[in-house]
């Protein structure tokens, strides 16, 4: 490193910065957006497509994908127009343009088209001497121009580099010329220099791999600051159709190219085995054809594949892992989550170490710190990591009752190590969501921090003397409803307050980049960090705690943060928005005199005390239950997917087995509460109900973002008649929970170590929820209102909302005011009737629940308020009969930031 003078990093970026520093993992490049990668990918691209032409690409970046490749060059394809017109699809995708962009092509104009349009800094694949140092230098100093990275392949005026010599003197040509002559930033240059098949039968093929992972030795250590890729499946060629073989190559070639400083590549997660779980023949076969240790190697090999090819893993129990040694037996427990034998295994360990805490200090964390090494890697998935949990924790539990009898022992004793730090987690007050905070805490305890758990509905108060009483590194912050946001900022503000200095952790469904950096990292004037996914806590609260680069983490957070906030309050000042008044003139007109209105067959409101489970379960939406896990992509097309689809698969058996073991057994309990009502539109925003208790108000919001001309401001009450056209409109609400049962259930299984089965249930119960609210409106549009009575829609067309009418709940964007709420449970008595009772910050309670109105007009439409201006605010607290601050209390989420 002496001789490269101080390290530069690539750094490239989507919505969201990537810097390839010496920490990083490996970067793993989703090719699936590749024309030539994916037939699918093609035939959506030749048929336009583009919506699922999406889909594909946002399955890469929820399946691990760091960088997505995009490559349009098809001779039936206009290369040009589609990755002009895809990228620009991408950059309205946040989920997907968090990530950078490769872009692909072997056709300079397509290449530039994309560089014109793609946000944040990407990488160009490819260029090259090929035809030359003129043409070279000129597209080298137009990328320079548009500030992206290259991606340099081996290739010259004589052809491609096929052996050692040959990319070394190809590469150091293409550096020289570009860090001398073009001035290109050395840290912005990625060397391909080629991956061949190896064990082809052909004796020129022999060295392919060991001359590409030599030649890799040989740049990162003589060209500074380069990286170095390649596509990983083409060493594997010769054998398609053995992906036993084919997954021992690519992580047989990676375990060695990695080290040899490899940092970037196109590899398929699905299609690798884990280095060490390599069988040892399988293992000694590959390496002698990947690093051509014999001249044999590949006879053996292609003679060996046949005694594996077509097996399945895990398709039958294989148990000769137990006759390994115990280091072997229990890291491989820990990494495939095998629980069965872990207490013989870390008491058979406790034996020969000389204290019990040893255990958990050697042999538990040696298996743990392969977990977070594949975690981390992508090469494991969060169901995984959290049986992993499991396993330790049972492991734990074991040792516990020698620990502190070996306390009693010898009192003064050191405990040994320390853990790598203590981090305190709650979800805020008011809020009782917490599966996510669980997930987050279960990784990080897998990483080796000890995890101070406050529950859920945690005051500030309880978290801050918590923080000082236990002497915490990180205090980890949750919530998923609006009004978590605002706990969220008083928490930062009284951290200011009381002079902390622990860094700030925000996650939570309700939760973004944009809040974080606009609201409450101005409040704290250390760390605070937004954490949209489990797999990045361990990355994140790392860095915090590192004490020697720790300072220059945060200082780039901060300013991160800064350029952001800027950036967004800008963005925000250039949008008009109408007066309240003005809007309320372009409200959405139906015209009423021609208007379909059905009379409900059954009026006033209704309980339904103990509903048999078993009816949700056609009812139930499982790709949100997969999301839950980080695991992303549509249910069923999940289970066969690529990267995720062995993984889902699996946690789908199990869910599906804890539901039936639910219904067999009644472990949870289902009601709910519903009501038709007559009504009107008042005063334009309001709607009035009347029901035998008297007369009630449902006050709705309107949108004030200035549309174009023909756009309507929309509200909730322009789908109901108004009162002076002397038409009788009717409204519906209701309130479903299948959450009874669910926290003792989690409960139980916690106390045996189980977090896997603890989320899992809560995560169940979630679905069921929305499954009742989706079996109930059913009844009501074709029973109770039978406005639809003919309706036959499948749970596909359920999901879709293929149905007349719309189900919006407060809290959600149509209606993104909580207060609404306290009015339903007054119409339908929802605590006196099925128990579901409200927060002071309006969560339900049990968590599992669902409330919302019916409208079944045709025209009614589910819409975002977007933000609104205050004099609407102060609109509202009038009709609302409230104080003009505590109405701006609850709606300052939509509030526009003056």
């Amino acid at each position: 490193m002496s001789k490269q003078g101080k390290r530069k990093y690539l750094k490239l970026s989507g919505l969201e910065p990537m810097i390839v520093s010496a920490n990083t993992n490996f970067i793993n490049v989703g090719e699936r957006t590749n024309v030539a990668g994916s037939r699918k990918f093609l035939r959506l691209v030749k048929e336009e497509k583009f919506d699922e032409a999406l889909d594909i690409a946002r399955h890469q970046v929820e399946g691990g994908a760091q960088v997505i490749d995009i490559n349009m060059d098809d001779g039936l394809i206009d290369g040009k127009e589609a990755m002009v017109r895809f990228l620009n699809l991408i950059m309205a995708e946040p989920d997907i343009a968090r990530v950078p962009i490769m872009i692909d092509s072997s056709k300079w104009e397509i290449i530039e088209a994309g560089l014109q349009v793609v946000q944040g800094k990407c990488v160009v694949n490819s260029i090259s001497l090929k035809e030359g140092e003129k043409e070279f230098i000129a597209h080298a100093k137009a990328i320079k121009r548009y500030g992206a990275a290259v991606i340099i392949m081996a290739f010259d005026e004589v052809g491609q580099a096929d052996n050692y010599e040959r990319r070394i003197e190809i590469s150091k040509r293409s550096y020289d010329i570009l860090v001398n002559k073009v001035k290109f930033p050395a840290e912005d240059i990625i060397f391909d220099l080629n991956i061949f098949p190896v064990a082809t039968g052909m004796d020129e093929h022999r060295k392919n791999a060991i001359d590409f992972i030599e030649a890799t030795r040989w740049v990162r250590e003589n060209l500074p600051h380069c990286s170095v890729s390649g596509g990983v499946s083409n060493v594997s060629f010769s054998f398609r159709g053995n992906n036993p073989v084919r997954e021992a190559m690519h992580s047989v070639f990676l375990y060695h190219a990695i080290k040899a400083g490899m940092n970037m590549g196109i590899v398929n997660p699905a299609m690798l085995e884990v280095y060490d779980d390599i069988p040892k023949d399988l293992l000694e076969h590959v390496e002698d054809v990947i690093l051509d240790r014999r001249d044999d190697a590949t006879e053996r090999l292609l003679d060996f594949a046949e005694t594996v090819k077509g097996t399945k893993k895990e398709q039958t129990v294989d148990l000769s892992w137990r006759e390994e040694p115990l280091q072997n037996r229990i890291t491989r427990a820990l990494v495939k989550g095998i629980d069965q034998y872990i207490v013989e295994d870390v008491e058979e360990a406790r034996q020969k170490a000389d204290k019990p805490i040893e255990v958990i200090e050697g042999n538990l964390m040696v298996g743990m710190n392969v977990v977070g090494d594949l975690f981390g890697s992508g090469k494991m998935f969060l169901p995984q990591v959290v049986k992993s949990a499991r396993v330790m924790k049972k492991a734990v539990a074991h040792l516990l009752p020698y620990i502190e009898e070996e306390k009693k022992k010898n009192p003064t004793s050191s405990n040994g190590k320390e853990n790598a730090g203590k981090v305190l987690m709650a979800t805020v007050k008011g809020d009782v969501h917490d599966i996510g905070k669980n997930i987050v805490s279960v990784v990080l305890g897998c990483n080796n921090y000890e995890i101070v758990d406050l529950g859920v509905m945690v005051p500030p108060e309880k978290i801050i003397q918590t923080a000082i009483d236990e002497q915490v590194d990180v205090i980890g912050l949750s919530g998923l409803i609006t009004p978590s946001l605002d706990e969220m900022v008083y928490l930062a503000k009284e951290m200011e307050r009381k002079n902390f200095k622990v860094p700030l952790l925000i996650g939570g469904a309700t939760t973004s980049k944009a809040h974080t950096a606009v609201k409450i990292d101005p409040q704290y004037k250390n760390a605070v960090v937004h954490v949209n996914d489990a797999s990045r806590a361990v990355t994140v609260v790392g860095d915090l705690l590192n004490k020697r680069s720790n300072q220059k983490y945060i200082g780039n957070l901060k300013d991160d943060y800064e350029k952001f906030r800027e950036g967004f309050l800008k963005r925000t000042k250039k949008k008009e928005y109408l007066s309240i008044k003005e809007a309320r003139k372009n409200k959405y007109k139906i015209d009423w005199s021609i208007a379909k209105i059905t009379k409900p067959n059954k009026t006033g409101s209704t309980v339904i005390e103990d509903l048999e489970l078993r009816k949700l379960e056609p009812y139930i939406d499982w790709t949100p239950f997969f999301r839950s896990w980080d695991l992303h992509g549509k249910y069923p097309g999940i289970l066969t997917d690529e990267i995720v689809g062995e993984q889902a698969t699996s946690l789908f058996k199990d869910a599906q087995e804890l539901l039936q073991k639910v219904f067999d057994q009644k472990l949870l309990g289902a009601k709910a509460v519903y009501g038709l009502f007559e009504a009107n539109c008042v005063n334009d925003d309001d709607i009035e109900l009347s029901s035998n208790k008297g007369n009630f108000k449902f006050r709705t919001l309107r949108q004030q973002l200035k549309k174009h001309a023909g756009k309507p401001n929309f509200a909730l009450s322009d789908f109901i008649a108004p009162k002076e056209s002397e038409i009788q409109d009717y409204i519906g609400c209701f309130c479903v929970t299948t959450g009874f049962g669910t926290k003792e259930l989690a409960e139980k299984f916690e106390a045996e170590h189980d977090d896997y089965n603890a989320i899992m249930i809560k995560a169940l119960a979630d679905r069921l929820a929305e499954a009742f609210a989706e079996y109930l409106h059913e009844k009501v549009r074709k029973e109770d209102w039978g406005y639809a009575s003919d309706e036959k829609l499948t749970n596909l067309e359920l999901i879709k909302e293929s149905y007349k009418g719309i189900r919006p709940a407060p809290g959600y964007p149509a209606c993104p005011d909580h207060l609404e709420k306290l009015t339903i449970w007054e119409v339908l008595e929802v605590k006196e009737r099925i128990n579901v009772e409200l927060t002071e910050s309006l969560a339900m309670w049990p968590a599992a629940s669902v409330s919302g109105y019916y409208f079944a007009n045709p025209e009614a439409r589910y819409f975002g308020l977007g933000k609104i201006k205050e004099d609407q605010v102060k609109d509202f607290a009038s009709r609302k009969k409230i104080d003009f601050e505590y109405a701006k209390k609850w709606l300052n989420p939509n509030l526009i930031d003056t």
